[in-house]
């Protein structure tokens, strides 16, 4: 029988491990699903919500970028699917205020640089402030 094992991982620790029916994320290339028995492959990440699907229900990821891959666990039959993410978060935790609070802040940073002809570090910064604001409140929605 061949069964999904599924990471999600950060840098600071895995957010969430275990068996799964399917994992389904969003690349570069467009949406996809990973399922038992997948083949081998590699990929990016794209901001998005990263849906695994388990028997006791759907566990949704607010994933801010990452890489994935897919290859032969450590079982007989095993499909490993691991997802590398430099920030991730829990849609049931998110806080929607202080998602709301970052995305103001993020704003007006933006509008008060919009006065520079040239883009600077707090510009950038910002604009990824808001992109990380925006997703945790779409996810949040759904």
């Amino acid at each position: 029988m061949t069964t999904l094992k599924v990471e999600i991982v950060t840098p600071e620790a895995p957010l969430w491990v275990g068996e799964a029916a399917a994992l389904i994320a969003r690349s570069t290339e467009g949406w996809f699903t990973v399922l038992p028995g997948h083949m081998d492959m590699v990929g990016d990440v794209v901001p998005s919500v990263v849906r695994v699907a388990t028997t006791d229900g759907e566990i949704s990821i607010a994933v801010h970028g990452g890489f994935f891959q897919v290859a032969p666990g450590e079982e007989e039959g095993e499909t490993l699917a691991t997802v590398l993410a430099g920030i991730a978060e829990k849609v049931s935790e998110i806080d929607v205020a202080r998602a709301h609070a970052a995305k103001e802040a993020a704003e007006a940073e933006i509008a008060a640089d919009s006065r520079n002809e040239q883009e600077t570090a707090a510009s950038v910064m910002a604009k990824a402030a808001l992109e990380r604001a925006e997703l945790r409140l779409s996810a949040a929605k759904s």
